[in-house]
Order: C-alpha cells, then sequence, then structure tokens
C-alpha cells in the first residue's frame, strides 16, 4: 500500500459503456473477451477486492450435449480498470449454448478476464452440479497459486466450510 491518498474519479471522465443501461442488447452466442467492457479502477492506490457470484451459470456437457450447471464465483483485486457487471453477465451467459469441459471453462473464463483487466490477481471457481453422483469443483488462479500464499487475498474464495 501506498501513502496516495485515494481521490474520487471527475465525473466527467465516465468511460463509454455501449451494454448498460442499453435495451436493445442481444445475448452472444459464443463466449469472447471483446463483450467485456471496463471502467477506471475508482481508487488505484487502494488493494481490495471484487467478488461476483453468478448462482446459476450453465453450459453444455460437449460429450452428450446435457446441460451442466454450476455456482461460479470470480474474486478479483483490480488493476487499473474494472469489468463492468452486464458485460460479465452477457459473457457468462454466452457459454450457455457452448459445449466444454469445466476445467476448460473455468481456465478460459480466468484467461479471458486476465488479459482484459490485467488484475493484481484474480481466481476463478466453479462449482458444478453433480451429474452421475459425482460433483465438480474447479478452481483457478492468476498469478499462481504458488504467488499468492503470502497474500491471503484469495482465501474467501476456497474456502470449502458448507453454508
Amino acid at each position: 500500500m501506498t501513502g496516495k491518498k485515494n481521490k474520487p474519479p471527475a465525473r466527467g471522465n465516465q468511460p463509454t459503456l455501449t451494454l448498460l443501461g442499453n435495451q436493445k442488447t442481444v445475448q452472444p452466442e459464443t463466449p469472447k473477451p471483446d463483450i467485456l467492457e471496463t471502467f477506471p479502477n475508482p481508487r488505484p492506490a487502494r488493494e481490495y477486492t471484487i467478488t461476483f457470484d453468478c448462482l446459476e451459470f450453465t453450459s453444455l456437457c460437449p460429450v452428450t450435449g446435457q446441460p451442466d450447471f454450476a455456482t461460479l464465483t470470480i474474486l478479483y483485486v483490480p488493476g487499473d480498470v474494472c469489468v463492468e457487471s452486464k458485460s460479465l453477465k452477457l459473457y457468462l451467459g454466452a457459454y450457455r449454448n457452448q459445449g466444454s469441459f469445466s476445467e476448460t471453462i473455468v481456465n478460459q473464463i480466468l484467461d479471458d478476464l486476465v488479459a482484459v483487466l490485467d488484475p493484481v490477481s484474480l481466481g476463478v471457481q466453479g462449482k458444478f452440479s453433480p451429474r452421475g453422483g459425482i460433483g465438480i469443483t474447479v478452481e483457478a488462479t492468476y498469478p499462481d497459486l504458488d504467488d499468492l500464499a503470502d497474500l491471503d487475498l484469495l482465501d474467501d474464495l476456497f474456502d470449502d466450510e458448507e453454508p
């Protein structure tokens, strides 16, 4: 942390967001990182976390075509920019028609968000509902988990306590 004072951004410096407030937005067919929109981090001198919980994430099994359901959690410490939530919702919703294994999906989401955001750190966890009696939880982090050992920033993401 630095001793810099955090001033709120000037109102005239608002980013150009094309999806937020747009009533004619169409759900994309495929998840592409160019769907994701960002805005300037309002407190770049402060390390803080942003968490998104997607309780109704869906995708398709690449073998059977059957739907897979998951709870997806994204937790990150922003760098210079933050992701706009409606664009993230549209990006995640595009997986609904995507046939991929859960391991591929979680890692692709991490890769896409890191490429767009260049965050200090980022973690994605997908808790996929049981099919055939077995649930799958996939966790991916940036930087690598070993690099985060001393930061304790992602402890909440990997909390294994049951509700």
